[in-house]
């Protein structure tokens, strides 16, 4: 299963909202000079995790967009599964039960059980500790 620009850069929107002030709104255009990202892009992005839920938008000239829930009980499974769709590494028939089904589904159960319990607070509470484990390489 690959993770496309959409999951990781709506993962990078609610950090960013889950790291903010709680009481202000987030424009997305800050989002976007923070991270170098593409602000007609995060408008898509946040249009869906608006329509289940996740975060609401807030107008006028300091408006933006708040989390709905703490960063505690929003999931990244919650996240990708908006944005990417299911998790599954691969299609499966219906009828098939063989030995390889068994064996992805078990990848695709490990991956649920790892993006379902770890939350937009663990991330913020472990992204100080990323930058220690950053390495520059040049080819």
């Amino acid at each position: 299963m690959k993770i496309s620009t959409k999951g990781q850069y709506g993962l990078i929107i609610m950090m960013d909202l889950a790291a903010s002030d709680k009481k202000k709104p987030v424009s997305l255009k800050s989002i976007a000079e923070r991270h170098q990202l593409s602000e007609h892009y995060l408008e898509q992005l946040v249009a869906p995790l608006r329509n289940h839920g996740l975060v609401k938008s807030v107008r006028g000239a300091y408006g933006g967009y708040k989390l709905t829930k703490s960063p505690e009980e929003i999931t990244v499974g919650d996240i990708i599964r908006i944005l990417e769709g299911p998790i599954a590494p691969i299609e499966f028939e219906k009828e098939d039960n063989t030995a390889q089904k068994r064996l992805w589904k078990k990848v695709r159960d490990a991956i649920a059980e790892v993006l379902d319990n770890t939350t937009l607070a663990d991330l913020i509470r472990n992204s100080s500790d990323d930058d220690q484990d950053e390495y520059m390489f040049y080819i």
